[in-house]
Formats: structure tokens, C-alpha cells, sequence
């Protein structure tokens, strides 16, 4: 039996359970547990313990963690990313790279987040995402979240684009996050991919 810490490269498409399936099946081994959920259109760097090492996978879980996402103006989805069903689009003409950056900002620190209905929460049993494609919508209560450090790394207001990075507390949605600063700027958001991991 092997005993450490694979450090995987999550690719887009597969979930944090496809990654540690595929090695329970290239290490012959079932002890395998993942550090954290990715998002299956997320893309980065998943912590994988295996044997002995499977005891630090909660310490790690809690750990803050950094991402990088591109977040895209003027488009609501149901899933609060680039793969769901687009609900409504909104204007953007009016909005400054000050008004962007100034809401982007106020997120940083503590807040309470609601959970998407598209997460692997469960309720009564009964994971989010598999009522919401039963086209159930059940109430969420707030979760604290922190973070740490929120900055624009780039900005294209051409294509309705901006690249963030995100420190943040254990159980912060970024697609959530996205969806937020676009309450705030009275425009429909939603995340098109993130990345990384710390």
C-alpha cells in the first residue's frame, strides 16, 4: 500500500470522487480520500492522500485555499457557472472598471454565503446539485465565509471579463462569489472556469 500525498492536477470534466475512482483503480487500493471539492469545470491543483496519509486529509480540507476566476458580465445561469441554462442577460454598457473593482473589494473579510442549489451539500440525505436537476429548489441557510485577499487580475469590459483571485475560507462557492458581486452591480454574472489550489 502506498502512504503520502499526490498532488493531481484536476482537469476540466472529471469531479474530485473521479479523480480519487481513477487512482484507487491505478494504485489498487481503496484508502483515498481528496482534500477538497472541485467543481467538475474547475481546473488545478487537488491534494490526494493516500494510505497512513488519509488522517491529514480533514487538516488540509480546512486549510484556505486560492483560486483564479474568470467571471463573465451581463449573463445569469441556473447554475451560476458557464455550464447551465441561461436565465436572464442584462446590460453592462453602464459599468465603469471602478465600479467593477469597488464591488469586487467589498466581499473582502467576513460574510455570510448562501449555498448554490448546485453543490455537493446534502439535505435530508440528498445531495444539492441531484434535487436541482429534479428541478427542486429547496431553502439554504447562510454560511459564514472569509476572505482574504480578492484582486482583478485582468479586465476586458470588450468581451464582459474580468479575472479575479480569491484566498478564501473552507466552503466558499466562487461561483456563488461571482454571482454576488453581480447582485451588487445589478448585472447577472456567473464564473466561466477557476483554477488552483493552496
Amino acid at each position: 500500500m502506498i502512504d503520502g500525498i499526490i498532488n493531481v492536477y484536476k482537469e476540466e470534466g472529471y469531479t474530485s470522487h473521479d479523480v480519487v475512482a481513477k487512482l484507487r483503480g491505478i494504485l489498487h487500493q481503496k484508502k483515498i480520500g481528496h482534500t477538497g471539492t472541485l467543481d467538475p469545470a474547475a481546473t488545478g491543483v487537488l491534494p490526494v492522500c493516500c494510505g497512513r496519509a488519509t488522517k491529514v486529509c480533514e487538516l488540509l480540507t480546512d486549510r484556505d485555499k486560492t483560486y483564479q476566476a474568470v467571471c463573465r458580465l451581463g449573463v445569469v445561469t441556473d447554475t451560476q457557472d458557464m455550464t447551465g441554462k441561461v436565465l436572464e442577460e442584462r446590460s453592462t454598457g453602464h459599468l465603469e472598471p471602478e465600479n467593477i473593482k469597488e464591488a469586487v473589494l467589498s466581499f473582502q473579510g467576513e460574510s455570510m454565503q448562501i449555498p448554490p442549489m448546485y453543490s455537493a451539500l446534502k439535505v435530508n440525505g440528498k445531495k444539492l446539485y441531484e434535487l436541482a436537476r429534479e428541478g427542486v429548489c429547496v431553502e439554504r441557510n447562510p454560511r459564514p465565509i472569509r476572505i482574504d485577499q480578492i484582486e482583478i487580475l485582468q479586465m476586458n469590459l470588450e468581451q464582459n471579463t474580468f479575472l479575479m483571485e480569491v484566498t478564501c475560507s473552507k466552503g466558499t462557492y466562487i461561483r456563488t462569489l461571482c454571482h454576488d458581486i453581480g447582485q451588487k452591480l445589478q448585472v447577472a454574472l456567473h464564473w466561466n472556469i477557476w483554477c488552483g489550489q493552496e
